[in-house]
């Protein structure tokens, strides 16, 4: 059993605090848009596990609507062109667990490849759900198009369609902006409590990013009411990240990964 002891001011400059020494993955994510809204805390936590608290920024808990291209491969080698790729889209939210550490916490995440659906299920008990996805660019307008073909909710839409705006220099990086995007520490829960994996990965590249359309459809099938208002969004070319396999998460005050 672990816990992770870091500080949670430790990640407003968008770098990793504690790196992933024994990675079982890497994964590509690329051409990503973060979309975000905010929500009361109370709202969010009732569908947290225990041991998990909503964590806040700028007065309110935050909701992501995330899509993204993904590719996968091991640990080492010399190319991440990935044992598998595909789109994938996920609703998240952020929490700090037992110890403090602040994390990301996934309501639903939908995928078109079955077999990765059902090994991260499985493996870190994350909620996958199978989803036809697409993934198109035109210039500069980005469109998302899912729909879930089973499971909860199923026929769900969670289409998206943006426009990719200018690079967000560092040094105007918000604290929010930092908040919303850097995060190391992925938690998950099954009979016997908490779980956790450690990524790691350079700053993300942010741009900023006009909403053109946005179902929301996958956030309401978590649960949640319907997101009101226009979201904040982000737009990045991309990350490599270093994943480990999942532990148990205790509360305790001893490094660890």
């Amino acid at each position: 059993m672990t816990v992770i002891a870091m500080n949670p001011a430790a990640t407003l400059d968008g770098r990793c605090p504690l790196p992933v020494r024994h990675p079982v993955m890497r994964q590509r994510w690329e051409t990503l848009s973060f979309l975000h809204w905010p929500y009361p805390a109370r709202i969010i936590q009732r569908l947290l596990p225990d041991g998990l608290s909503v964590d806040c920024s700028a007065g309110s808990a935050w909701v992501g609507l995330i899509p993204f291209f993904l590719r996968i491969a091991g640990p080492i080698g010399p190319s991440i062109s990935g044992l598998m790729a595909f789109p994938e889209i996920n609703v998240r939210t952020y929490v700090t667990g037992p110890g403090g550490e602040p994390g990301i916490y996934f309501l639903s995440l939908d995928a078109p490849h079955l077999l990765s659906v059902l090994v991260a299920r499985a493996a870190y008990r994350v909620p996958y759900e199978h989803a036809h996805m697409r993934l198109a660019r035109a210039g500069d307008i980005l469109v998302y198009e899912c729909r879930r073909r089973r499971g909860l909710a199923a026929g769900t839409d969670g289409s998206i369609a943006l426009r990719v705006g200018k690079r967000i220099d560092v040094e105007a990086l918000t604290e929010l902006d930092h908040f919303l995007t850097a995060r190391w520490t992925v938690f998950s829960h099954d009979r016997r409590g908490l779980r956790h994996a450690r990524v790691e990965h350079a700053p993300w590249p942010l741009h900023h990013a006009t909403v053109l359309h946005a179902d929301t459809g996958l956030i309401c099938a978590t649960g949640l009411p319907a997101p009101t208002g226009v979201p904040l969004a982000h737009y990045s070319p991309g990350v490599t990240a270093l994943m480990t396999s999942p532990g148990r998460t205790r509360n305790a005050s001893t490094h660890g990964a």
